[in-house]
């Protein structure tokens, strides 16, 4: 028996004068200061508080002495080593340049990352965040909502130098120094002040990831690149202190502090292993105490006379901990290391040395990998009167992986739970029920064993990092409790990979009520993917077919307006043309009979005349990626079709005989000079890696485009874009990128009819596919239906049947394909994307007395190059005053024989009519190794100014047409928080005479471009555009935190003497009615309307603005989509998509404008806004809408001031507010009270979402979730009367309600017994309105139907309400007189 001391401190604390805010003081008089008084700050770290020094002849009588008194107090890797000026434009070379009151950053190096000082002076050291002072602070489980609140305590480290045990630091890990492993790598660099790139424990095992960190004994070494050097790294000694700190003043009071000081007790702990064969262990022992108050850190039981944990011996321990308050449980584990880690422990002795209290804890179990369930890590709980006070529950957890490619992982994972009675603890998920861990589209179970945590709220996953193909994607994770029998579904639906997303591996996710909430979620996010991968193929101008699965047959529209669903793939009726398109609702008009179009009517499909409402279908994307036909006008009448291909309704005939799905082609997909994507999930694409390699889990961005060659009829190559010359190819059994054009390169389309896809064989290799394997890699395969061979197509820019040659010199051996390997094309964007991607170009003006070029004109072009020539592939583009051609590659046979220094090429042109020209634009796309290019009348070099797109006139009889122009553009970025961005911005000028072309910002005044209430000026030359009258601003932010919040947009013309202003205010990229936008067009200050910006077209009749304001409150903003709804006289608006929280709309105390058009809806009486309620933090506290008409200037102002959130008030996430009309008072708000019963029909309860839509005299109330039950916890159980309330506008007299269920959950079926009441409180008397029912809302029952339109019964009236026992066991009969 051995007895030794171990400590363990939960909490360290300084002395409350560390960490005091600073501000800064700046002198009013010139006089010399003897003493200066300066604040410094660290270059580049806004966490860092800052240090304040005094600053006089006697303390620093050098610069030097300064940089080295600062190098002690500042955190840099190799000292400070230079001072600057806060926006690093000065360097601080002299004690005399230093002001009194001013602050300053420090850096190692000549570089300097500015800081946000504001932020910096408010930021609260690390160790002044509370810890939580119990586990679980509260008797109920905390809110979802709450949870991310609640802040992890701060664990303290002790870093010893490898070799060095008396060089040694204590570092807190807090979630600012622990966001990777490589993070906290940096964070010790500049600690220890010596590059740090290893760690290992005490004992030389290497620590080889964070979570290895955080489970560590309390003390690692810090090591560079040598191994390590064993040394008296003894923790304990280091570890001990003299008295508990005192805690801060931000946890407790001073009065509480010094009591915690003095509860603070000893433990003994005994500990017996038994005296089974081999039970001892090698490895070092930790526990942890939980109390009510809170729980310790890991406390190690180290000894200091031999080997501890031997077989049948007893080691006794004395540990010190803080007041924790009464003990309900421990945790007992081991790191699993040494020679024989496995232990097998007999029991636990505790005592409270201070209280005298005992407690005996059995355990009697194995803690090893290789014994009973193999976890290394075990809970107990603390019996009380022989009782445990709590049970042991084996938690079942489901991992479900993504289907990505690559989405698994082969790494360690680790979970933590979270409930209202602690935590779980760190466990690796490692031994599943399936045969393999983390696959691709797998579900894996697993048992955790732990000591009961009540109702649980979070969970912390990640992995350790290590292995081969390490990034993971998690689908979610759904945890079920045995002993209370509840499911917690955590939604997570990201990558955790260092290459992937935000680089995070490891998540903090927070449970929803119930895994029907998880699935709803999943559902339409896979929806929302699936329309934004879709939506292509529904843009204006495309020609589609509708394949349907059931028939096997293609729509068409016979010339007498008869619809079928019997066509074959070549059937000339079965085309479609798209020529009506807003969002998701379009018009389908007859490709071969150009005056009929798609319609629903009276639920009936039929061909009518376009442009009419009932030919305008909204199409419903599904995750299959099958589209439904609905009617605009009136949701709910669907293109629906029987089996024998006629059209049909319904109701007539069974469910199974019935399909309203639909497989969507584009016609043309495939012709030559196409570019395409070839999607392989729905946000994954086939790319090409540098090495030549092809992979499958590409991003979904230029780097995956694929320019199309066509062979012949069905058989193509592909072309990489972003490198061109490299094809796709089969060949000596691999599948890669570095074909050269030859038949290797040759793949026959195969396209499969059931989901879309294409596959390619190889026509060299008849039978083999290019196919992925299961990390994405592509190889060669035999066709199989798993969908390793699919291939989603998506158009960039469609290609041409019969192209017609756009390069100089037309010739039949350069439309042959093969040699388009020596040919650079353009790549295949807007004109504004090509001037992007090039990196060079220049523009030159024609004179005023510019020819007239007539239809189908041959022109010569000739090019004298300067002293300097290019290789890169040149392009030309022509403007003139009614149209542009270009870009026109100019090119010959021996392209290597082009734009040599001092030599004149020339060459011919066919360019169609575009009217006088104007101008032309000449540019490279910077593929030479000498990128700079002169001409020899300009004799200008592109680099030299660093701009992209340089302008020049052209001289014509010895006149410039018109004068070159350097405007001066100033861009303002806004004072909001995290409004700087990082990423590349690009402007266009628009003037009277053309554009400017887009431009890269790119040399700015500033060191450092677009920070927080900064303004960069930038110079743009170009040919006068004459009166200025917008400007376009594009900003393709690649995450949310580098968004850019643009405040204004100045430009300057040195010849005038006016500025022209343009007015921004908003953040980009952005989302306006469901579609992000990265680029905006602002038009004059004094063409706008109030200021405000315009989104790409001019106001139109019916135009309205349509301000937001959200309050001020704390957590007022919303992450979910909102949308709103405007009911006039005449008809309503519909929902209108108004943006999404996640991109940067609906902040806390802030006002969003849109513009929607509500043309044709009569006078407004009434507007319902709401949200989607999806996203981390959906609650939304609106406070007031306002609509003004763009054309009247009629401003109507509703006052909301509520909250929209589930989790507030009425649990409703819509709300209405009636509008006060001329001559007319505004419509009363009313609270309608709902009766629902469910029928005793076994299986007839339900756990979906079901919404109701109450329509009356006066209009609906919106479809609206039953989601707070007046009367029961649990809803829609068999025989129970449940009651809900709704608030709406008025409704009249009620006629009908909606009422559905979305299908979710375990219980998705649900028989609606009986009747619906719906009673009612106005005005001018009460409303008691009865709809029988008693059918089935289920696919697989009655009629399939999961939505009823009941109407209300016309003999019944409001009568004495009866008790819900009575209501429910029989029909409420009308009363007498009725």
């Amino acid at each position: 028996m051995s007895e030794t001391s171990s400590t363990s401190f939960s909490m360290i604390h300084p002395t409350a004068s560390e960490g005091q805010g600073l501000r800064s003081r700046h002198m009013s008089v010139t006089l010399p200061v003897v003493a200066k008084k300066i604040s410094f700050y660290k270059s580049g770290d806004p966490q860092f508080g800052g240090v304040r020094v005094v600053v006089n002849p006697r303390s620093f009588k050098t610069f030097d002495a300064l940089l080295d008194n600062l190098s002690s107090k500042v955190p840099l890797p190799f000292g400070v080593r230079n001072i600057s000026t806060p926006r690093g434009r000065h360097s601080i070379t002299r004690l005399e340049e230093l002001e009194d009151g001013q602050s300053y950053l420090c850096s190692h190096r000549r570089k300097v990352q500015p800081v946000d000082l504001d932020k910096a002076r408010r930021r609260l050291r690390p160790w002044y965040s509370s810890r939580a002072i119990r586990t679980h602070a509260h008797s109920s489980p905390p809110a979802a909502t709450a949870a991310p609140g609640v802040l992890r305590a701060p664990r303290s480290l002790l870093v010893f130098k490898n070799g060095d045990p008396k060089t040694r630091r204590k570092v807190v890990l807090n979630r600012r120094v622990t966001q990777s492993f490589q993070a906290f790598l940096q964070h010790l660099m500049e600690v220890m002040r010596f590059p740090v790139t290893k760690l290992y424990a005490t004992d030389g095992r290497k620590v080889p990831s964070l979570q290895a960190v955080i489970l560590s004994s309390g003390a690692v070494v810090a090591a560079g690149r040598e191994p390590f050097k064993p040394g008296n790294y003894d923790i304990q000694k280091y570890l001990l202190s003299s008295r508990l700190p005192a805690i801060s003043h931000h946890g407790l009071s001073k009065g509480t502090a010094r009591s915690q000081s003095r509860k603070s007790c000893n433990w003994k702990v005994s500990i017996i292993t038994s005296d089974l064969p081999n039970s001892g262990t090698s490895s070092q022992i930790y526990v942890i105490l939980y109390g009510q108050h809170r729980s310790s850190a890991p406390i190690y039981l180290y000894g200091t006379d031999g080997a501890q944990f031997q077989d049948g011996h007893e080691d006794i321990f004395t540990i010190m901990v803080g007041d924790i308050g009464t003990l309900f449980k421990i945790r007992i584990g081991h790191t699993n290391s040494g020679l024989s880690p496995s232990w097998h422990c007999k029991q636990i002795q505790l005592w409270n040395m201070n209280s005298g209290k005992k407690f005996y804890i059995p355990v009697q179990r194995w803690l090893a990998r290789d014994q009973e369930d193999g976890e290394i890590c075990r809970e107990f709980p603390v019996l009380n009167e022989g009782q445990p006070m709590l049970p042991v529950t084996v938690y079942e957890v489901h991992v479900a992986t993504g289907e990505l490619w690559n989405a698994g992982t082969v790494a360690n994972v680790y979970i933590s739970i979270y409930g209202e009675k602690g935590d779980s603890g760190s466990r690796q998920l490692f031994r599943s029920k399936s045969s393999f861990s983390f696959l691709r589209g797998q579900t894996d179970t697993f048992s955790l064993e732990a000591v009961h945590l009540g109702a649980l709220y979070k969970i912390v996953i990640g992995h350790d990092g290590l292995g081969p193909g390490n990034g993971w994607f998690l689908d979610g994770v759904v945890i079920k409790d045995p002993t209370t029998n509840r499911e917690y579904a955590f939604f997570c639906h990201r990558w955790l990979d260092q290459g992937e997303d935000d680089g995070k591996i490891a998540r903090e996710l927070y449970a929803r009520d119930n895994s029907l909430i998880f699935v709803r979620q999943k559902l339409e996010l896979n929806r929302k993917e699936t329309w934004a991968a879709e939506r292509w193929k529904f843009m204006k101008g495309n020609t589609l077919q509708f394949y349907n699965r059931l028939t096997g047959g293609f729509v068409r529209l016979h010339p007498d307006g008869t619809v079928d669903a019997l066509g074959e793939k070549t059937d000339k009726y079965g085309l479609f043309d798209v020529i009506f398109n807003k969002g998701n609702i379009c018009i389908f008009q007859s490709h071969e009979i150009r005056h009929l179009s798609l319609a629903v009517d009276n639920s009936t499909v039929t061909g009518m005349a376009s442009g009419g409402a009932r030919t305008e279908l909204r199409v419903l994307h599904q995750p299959s990626r099958c589209a439904l036909l609905e009617s605009a006008r009136v949701p709910g009448h669907m293109v629906i079709f029987d089996r024998g291909g006629k059209i049909a309704a319904e109701s007539s005939a069974s469910y199974a005989d019935l399909s309203k799905e639909f497989v969507v082609f584009v016609k043309g997909v495939f012709h030559s000079s196409a570019v395409v994507l070839l999607a392989t999930s729905r946000c994954q694409a086939l790319c090409l890696q540098p090495d030549g390699s092809c992979t499958g889990v590409g991003g979904q961005s230029e780097e995956s485009y694929w320019k199309v060659h066509k062979i012949s009829s069905g058989i193509c190559m592909f072309e990489s874009v972003k490198n061109a010359g490299m094809y796709l190819r089969i060949k000596d059994g691999h599948c890669d990128g570095i074909g050269t054009g030859h038949t290797d390169c040759h793949f026959k389309i195969k396209k499969n009819l059931e989901n879309a896809s294409i596959s390619l064989e190889s026509t060299n290799s008849p039978g083999l596919f290019v196919g992925l394997q299961s990390d994405g890699r592509a190889k060669p395969v035999i066709y199989t239906k798993n969908g390793n061979v699919f291939f989603y197509p998506q158009v960039i820019k469609f290609g041409r049947e019969n192209p017609t040659s756009m390069s100089a010199t037309p010739s039949q051996e350069e439309e042959k394909i093969h040699e388009s390997k020596n040919q650079q094309e353009t790549p295949p964007e807007s004109e504004a994307k090509c001037s992007l991607l090039s990196s060079a170009a220049k523009e030159i003006r024609a004179s005023q007395g510019g020819e007239t070029l007539l239809s189908e004109d041959e022109w010569k072009v000739l090019v004298l190059t300067g002293n300097t020539g290019t290789q890169a592939n040149v392009t030309l583009r022509v403007y003139g005053d009614e149209g542009v051609t270009g870009p026109i590659s100019l090119r010959k046979d021996s392209p290597e024989q082009l734009f040599l220094p001092r030599q004149e090429d020339e060459f011919q042109v066919e360019i169609r009519s575009i009217g006088k020209i104007q101008k032309i634009r000449l540019g490279h796309d910077g593929t030479s190794e000498q990128p700079e290019w002169s001409l020899q009348r300009v004799m200008a070099l592109i680099s030299s100014d660093g701009d992209t797109v340089c302008e020049l006139p052209v001289v014509g009889e010895g006149q410039a047409g018109f004068p070159l122009v350097r405007y001066h553009v100033d861009i303002h970025t806004g004072q909001l928080r995290q409004a700087e961005t990082e990423s590349e911005v690009f402007l266009c000028l628009y003037g009277e005479r053309g554009d400017s072309g887009l431009r890269l910002l790119d040399k700015s005044n500033m060191p450092v471009k677009f920070q927080r209430g900064q303004v960069d000026t930038f110079q743009v030359e170009a040919v006068s555009l004459g009166r200025l009258g917008k400007v376009l601003l594009r900003c393709e932010a690649s995450d949310g935190s580098q968004y850019w919040y643009c405040e204004k947009v100045v430009v300057r013309d040195p010849g005038a003497t006016a500025e022209c202003i343009f007015t921004c205010e908003r953040w980009l990229p952005f989302m306006s009615q469901g579609i992000i936008h990265s680029e905006i067009e602002l038009y004059r200050q004094d063409m706008q309307i109030d200021h405000h910006p315009k989104i790409q077209e001019e106001a139109n009749e019916g135009d309205w603005k349509v301000t937001i304001v959200t309050g001020d409150l704390e957590n007022a903003g919303t992450t979910a989509t909102v949308s709103l709804c405007v009911y006039g006289e005449v008809s309503c608006s519909g929902p209108i998509i108004l943006g999404s929280g996640k991109y940067q709309l609906f902040n806390s105390n802030s006002a969003d404008i849109f513009k929607v058009n509500l043309k044709d809806i009569g006078e407004i009486y009434k507007i319902r806004i709401g949200h989607d309620n999806s996203g981390p933090d959906p609650g939304w506290y609106l406070e007031d809408i306002r609509l003004e008409n763009l054309d009247t200037r009629e401003l109507l102002c509703l006052t909301v001031d509520a909250w929209i959130a589930e989790n507030e008030n009425d649990g409703d996430t819509s709300r209405e507010r009636p509008v006060a009309r001329t001559n007319k008072p505004a419509l009363p708000v009313v609270v309608y009270e709902i009766y629902t019963y469910t029928g005793r029909q076994p299986g007839a309860e339900t756990e979906s979402n079901v919404l109701i839509n109450l329509i009356g005299t006066r209009g609906d109330s919106g479809t609206r979730r039953l989601h707070q039950c007046k009367n029961n916890k649990v809803k829609f159980r068999r025989g129970q009367v449940d009651i809900f309330s709704i608030e709406a506008v008025s409704l009249g007299k009620l006629k009908k309600v909606l009422i559905s269920h979305d299908g979710t959950g375990p219980g998705k079926i649900c028989f609606l017994g009986k009747n619906v009441v719906v009673k009612s409180e106005e005005e001018d008397g009460n409303q008691e309105v009865l709809f029988p029912c008693s059918r089935w809302l289920d696919e697989y029952h009655d009629d399939g139907r999961t939505e009823r339109e009941l109407f209300a019964e016309s003999g019944y009236s409001a009568g004495e309400t009866q008790s819900e026992a009575s209501w429910g066991q029989r029909s409420i009969t009308p009363s007498k007189g009725s």
